[in-house]
């Protein structure tokens, strides 16, 4: 199985799925749109509008125009790292990887790579409609960017404060809203947020697990996915964080919620749609998701997205 960025980071937990709560769906129609060979990977997925944007090992980069109905690859690739994060919309694109680095796709639509000022590997990424972006990755990496990134300043806490013994927890996903609000996830169940570009933190959850995807919406939802199933969700826009139980154990990582209430969940031998805005979990059935795995989620007008092992994208038509 091709080692993805958790899996590589000594992560997996026993993976499986509970007999009860979620059971087994075949209507929603997986629709494989792009296979890769076994040494493949991709392991972010960012769409808005029709465009998206998937990233993976040895610095792929494939850009959708259609809504994810057809992709193509950037050639040559701009780096030979893996891509881990990747973050769009419209006007701007930033992707971050191994040993810090950081893409950002030009006017003319080239990717080039900008100083993070860290060498350290950057797990995930986002960026606001007006430019403000902020990526976090191991050891406590948070780094905060105010001019679409092209130029990136520290903004990690002091994590005497925030992890019991001064630990460095490492972060996996992070979310900055249109009003420059920082919101970050990892080790530990942290979920961390600033409002003033990193210069104070503060703490909205601790727990037992790891937390690998974040997803805040609009309309004031959110939810945050980690190991053995742990699924939270959030009615304030993550000001406050509740556990749902979805019927799984497995590592659980990506997440992606749309306005009309559908909810995906990728992972490790698991895949999880909620139509009900979460009120109740199926377990999707098909695309060898069951031995394999996916990672980040997305969704497009008609349609959810999945990327993942192989170098694979699947659409979730439902």
């Amino acid at each position: 199985m091709t080692c993805n960025h958790l899996l590589c980071a000594g992560l997996v937990m026993g993976a499986g799925m509970l007999s009860g709560g979620a059971d087994a769906v075949a209507t929603p129609q997986i629709v494989p749109v792009v296979t890769g060979t076994a040494h493949q990977a991709l392991f972010a997925v960012s769409t808005y509008g029709n465009a998206g944007i998937a990233v993976g090992a040895a610095g792929a980069i494939l850009e959708s125009r259609d809504a994810g109905k057809s992709w193509k690859a950037v050639t040559p690739a701009p780096t030979p790292l893996s891509l881990l994060g990747v973050s769009g919309r419209q006007g701007h694109a930033i992707a971050v990887g191994q040993l810090g680095t950081v893409l950002v796709r030009d006017s003319a639509g080239k990717w080039v790579k900008a100083d993070a000022s860290t060498t350290t590997r950057l797990f995930g990424v986002s960026v606001n409609a007006s430019g403000e972006a902020a990526a976090v990755g191991a050891f406590g990496t948070i780094i905060h960017s105010s001019d679409g990134g092209k130029t990136w300043t520290t903004a990690a806490p002091d994590w005497n404060g925030y992890a019991e013994n001064g630990e460095q927890p490492h972060l996996y996903d992070v979310d900055v809203d249109d009003k420059g609000v920082i919101t970050a996830v990892g080790e530990f169940g942290l979920i961390l947020r600033s409002a003033d570009g990193g210069k104070s933190w503060k703490t909205l959850h601790k727990g037992d697990a790891s937390l690998f995807a974040l997803e805040l919406s609009d309309d004031g939802s959110g939810y945050a996915v980690g190991q053995s199933g742990a699924v939270l969700h959030s009615s304030d826009r993550g000001a406050t964080w509740n556990e749902v139980k979805v019927g799984s154990r497995a590592i659980l990582q990506g997440v992606h919620a749309t306005a009309d209430g559908k909810v995906l969940i990728t992972g490790l031998h698991d895949m999880l749609l909620s139509r009900d805005a979460g009120q109740s979990w199926s377990h999707l059935d098909g695309a060898d998701i069951s031995s394999t795995w996916y990672e980040g989620a997305a969704g497009g007008p008609g349609a959810l997205l999945a990327v993942g092992h192989s170098g694979q994208i699947i659409q979730i038509i439902d």
